[in-house]
């Protein structure tokens, strides 16, 4: 996958705000074996992946949908849950801990 931008979570939470909290997790998996994988076919034909894209995690994204989305502000729920769980995803491939959140 290529390296990871803020546009990039940004395009992923907005794919999986219009899903329900338990697609969430698997929609996001999803996205970032789909970025991966396009990159991989990127590399090696010299061309975009036809459903995927060009192996940036937006691309991918834009193939599971949600596009089509205005951003939200960050105070929306629904938002927030998706931005977390994709910075949470993120962090997790770093060997990074996410940090306790006070409630």
């Amino acid at each position: 996958m290529r390296p990871v931008l803020i546009g990039d979570a940004q395009a992923a939470a907005l794919a999986l705000l219009p899903l329900p909290d338990r697609a969430r997790d698997a929609a996001l998996e999803r996205m970032f074996t789909r970025a991966a994988a396009a990159d991989r076919y990127r590399k090696r034909l010299g061309r975009v992946h036809p459903a995927w894209g060009d192996g940036t995690l937006a691309a991918a994204a834009r193939a599971e949908g949600g596009g089509e989305l205005a951003e939200p502000v960050l105070c929306d729920a629904g938002y927030l849950d998706a931005l977390l769980r994709v910075l949470g995803r993120l962090a997790a491939r770093q060997g990074i801990a996410p940090p306790a959140l006070p409630l």
